[in-house]
C-alpha cells in the first residue's frame, strides 16, 4: 500500500514505502489534498521553511512535496535509539543546538549545492501562535544567501494536535497549508529576508 502511494524517490525502497504511508496518513486522517503541493522546481536546490506547531509538521511537508526533503533536526532527536536509523536513511541533518550549529549549516549548504531540497523549522522548536516573541533564527537566511537557493515558505494551520509531538499524527484534523511567495534572499538584506519569512509563516498569514 505504501509503495503504491509513493511520490518522491528517496533512493531507498524502505524509505519510499514510508513516504507512501505518510501521504496516505496526511490525505485520509488530516485532509491534505493535491491542491496543497509546495511548488518546488523539478530539479535544483530549494529551501522549504514552515511554522512548527506539532510533531505532524514534517509529515505534512513530506506529503506536500514531490521531491525528498533533507530535514534539519535537533541532534537529541536525531539520536533517539528507535528512530536514528530512519533519520539517517532519510538524510536528516542533525543540529547541535548547544555546541556547533554551524556544522549542520555546512552540511545543509553542501546538500543545496548538490541540488537537493533542505527543509527546516526556523523557530528551532515547536512554537504556537500565542507564544511571543515570534522570532525565527538567522540560519535559514544565511543558507539562502550562500547557496542562492529559493526559499518556499509554508504556513501550517488546522492541526488538531497542536502542541503535541507523538500524538499529533494520529489525531484527525483538517490541515490547511498556505504557500507564501518564493523568496530570493541574496537580493535583499538578511534582516529583510527574515522579516519576509516571518510574515509568510507567522500568525499574520493565518487564514
Amino acid at each position: 500500500m505504501g509503495q503504491k502511494a509513493t511520490v518522491a524517490d528517496w533512493g531507498s525502497r524502505r524509505i519510499n514505502w514510508i513516504d507512501g504511508l505518510i501521504r496516505i496518513l496526511c490525505r485520509y486522517v488530516h485532509g491534505l489534498d493535491d491542491k496543497n503541493n509546495i511548488p518546488l522546481p523539478v530539479t535544483g536546490p530549494a529551501i522549504v521553511v514552515a511554522n512548527h506547531i506539532s510533531g505532524l509538521d514534517p509529515f505534512l511537508l513530506v506529503s506536500a512535496c514531490k521531491r525528498p526533503l533533507r530535514f534539519l533536526i535537533a541532534r537529541e532527536e536525531y539520536e533517539r535509539p528507535l528512530l536514528n536509523w530512519l533519520f539517517r536513511a532519510a538524510g536528516c541533518i542533525p543540529v547541535d543546538r548547544t555546541g556547533r550549529p554551524e556544522k549542520a549549516l555546512r552540511e545543509a549548504l553542501n546538500a543545496l549545492q548538490e541540488g537537493e531540497v533542505v527543509a527546516l523549522f526556523p523557530h528551532g522548536r515547536i512554537l504556537l501562535d500565542k507564544e511571543l516573541p515570534y522570532k525565527i533564527k538567522g540560519g535559514v537566511a544565511r543558507l539562502a544567501i550562500w547557496s542562492e537557493a529559493t526559499i518556499y515558505p509554508v504556513r501550517i494551520d488546522g492541526v488538531s494536535g497542536e502542541g503535541l509531538v507523538a500524538l499529533a499524527p494520529i489525531i484527525p484534523s483538517k490541515v490547511i497549508l498556505s504557500m507564501g511567495s518564493p523568496l530570493k534572499c541574496q537580493a535583499i538584506e538578511m534582516k529583510a529576508c527574515l522579516a519576509s519569512i516571518t510574515l509568510d509563516i507567522g500568525p499574520q498569514h493565518k487564514t
